[in-house]
């Protein structure tokens, strides 16, 4: 990049793939279901644009799919095998991705895991699970990875809409919203560093984790039929907004928190706009 002159587009070189020569770590980048997860769309998606991708997962057998299908498609990628809500084996995958690729500048926190648990009927072991796979695993695996993210690093936290929707409270949620008050806090601690922190709240998406349930097809329409674009959201649209946030293309956001939720909810009809009243 140049700034001599600033009529000059930095980016006008800077070829096709956003990613090329970047070393990214994404936690929850396993496949196993016949639905794509976000872990696993934006190991692919990484890939495609160039980087190397260590694909995290506690399952030895989704990692090392995910990282098969990379390299199908003539990616590099390896599978690092850990549980994240363990902080010595979050030191110890930092420690592997950086040893193995020789590097490490991206870093995905990815790993969740949801249920209808409200804030006051749940054990206090439950509570402590959800926090610890929702928020610490990726303040641990964050923490861990600081001190060796050179200068123009990137960090993407994956939290929800529902941080910020009223309605009975859930566990979740709240390890949600503590998540993207982190990666604002996070984002104004490591600028100075030259370390950027974004996080994407994922709307209704269809994917690995609602597949996994019991959702109908008319639960499906009433949730396409909630957004403002009344269409249906994947984790490719998830994959490809991380890719933005990590990418030098963002070099100037930091601390942002990104809804990908296919518009603001939209729960009251209204007539296509075909024509315009026009003035005397």
């Amino acid at each position: 990049m140049s700034d001599d002159d600033p009529m000059i587009d930095p980016f006008a070189d800077a070829g096709p793939r956003w990613m090329t020569g970047r070393t990214a770590l994404v936690t929850g980048g396993g496949q196993n279901t016949s639905y794509p997860g976000v872990g696993y769309a934006i190991c692919r998606v990484l890939a495609r644009h160039g980087a190397r991708v260590a694909v995290l997962d506690r399952n030895e057998e989704a990692a090392e799919r995910t990282v098969k299908l990379i390299a199908e498609e003539g990616g590099e990628a390896i599978s690092v095998i850990a549980d994240v809500t363990d902080d010595r084996a979050c030191a110890g995958a930092v420690a592997e991705v950086a040893g193995h690729l020789g590097a490490l500048d991206t870093v995905v926190n990815n790993v969740a895991a949801g249920d209808r648990s409200g804030l006051f009927d749940t054990t206090p072991e439950h509570y402590d699970r959800l926090m610890d796979i929702n928020l610490k695993s990726a303040w641990s695996i964050t923490r861990h990875a600081v001190p060796v993210l050179p200068r123009g690093s990137s960090i993407v936290n994956i939290s929800s809409v529902g941080a910020r929707r009223r309605g009975p409270g859930l566990i979740y949620c709240v390890a949600k919203a503590a998540m993207e008050n982190m990666t604002e806090g996070a984002a104004t601690t490591l600028g100075p560093q030259g370390i950027r922190v974004n996080c994407i709240a994922v709307g209704a998406i269809y994917g690995a984790f609602a597949a996994k349930g019991s959702m109908t097809q008319e639960m499906r329409e009433q949730r396409r039929e909630g957004t403002s674009l009344k269409t249906e959201g994947t984790s490719w649209d998830i994959a490809h907004a991380a890719l933005f946030l990590l990418s030098d293309r963002a070099r100037w956001i930091s601390g942002h928190i990104l809804p990908v939720e296919g518009g603001p909810p939209h729960r009251y009809p209204a007539e296509p706009i075909t024509s315009v009243p026009m003035g005397a």
